[in-house]
């Protein structure tokens, strides 16, 4: 593939930026949950808001400061997740929206990291004002490193609330990467993509 090649975009991502679906216009949208991710200093900042009925998204509005792939992957994020329970849309993953977008360049596919990382924080803020468990976190949790049983929340959690804002700061905080050293590279890309997120 060439380098042009990976700046391709489908016809599919160039309706949904150009043709945004459900953007938040009406500032006095009541939601029943908001979640916003993301930094202005990183140029990528992402606000979900939900209108739920039975465990059910009967509504999303969004706005984003970002990238044409940002936009385009909140677009299709919002229309996959109205109908969806809150189980279903909790567990919407990158890979399902760039999925349905028909690819998104390699360079770019951190941006539809942001709108499944709105919409679940729009998911918790809903459960935490009905005063619910979120069952929903741990379910979605993934181990970066075994050795030390490091999960990947437990990692954004770190940055960003700027606990750790170096390697060196996460190996203190969790151990994580200090008994096999398998999980290193991973743990490293993982963090440098949060860092990115959260405008660190």
């Amino acid at each position: 593939m060439s380098f042009m090649d990976e700046w391709v975009y489908t016809d599919t991502v160039k309706d949904h930026f150009m043709n945004p679906k459900n953007i938040l216009s009406d500032p006095d949208y009541k939601e029943d949950g908001k979640g916003m991710v993301g930094s202005m200093a990183c140029g990528d900042q992402m606000l979900v808001a939900l209108k739920i009925e039975n465990d059910i998204v009967v509504d999303l509005k969004w706005k984003t400061y970002g990238c044409a792939s940002a936009i385009a992957s909140t677009s299709m994020m919002s229309e996959m997740a109205i109908g969806m329970t809150l189980d279903e849309a909790y567990h919407l993953t990158p890979e399902m929206i760039t999925d349905r977008l028909g690819g998104l360049p390699n360079h770019k596919f951190h941006c539809s990291v942001l709108g499944d990382k709105a919409l679940r924080a729009a998911i918790d803020d809903y459960l935490e004002r009905q005063g619910r468990e979120n069952t929903f976190k741990k379910s979605v949790a993934k181990i970066i490193c075994e050795c030390k049983g490091v999960t990947d929340q437990q990692i954004e959690a770190l940055v960003q609330s700027e606990e750790a804002l170096s390697f060196e700061q996460l190996q203190e905080q969790t151990g994580l990467g200090t008994v096999c050293g398998k999980c290193k590279n991973t743990a490293k890309e993982l963090f440098d993509e949060l860092l990115h997120i959260y405008g660190h």
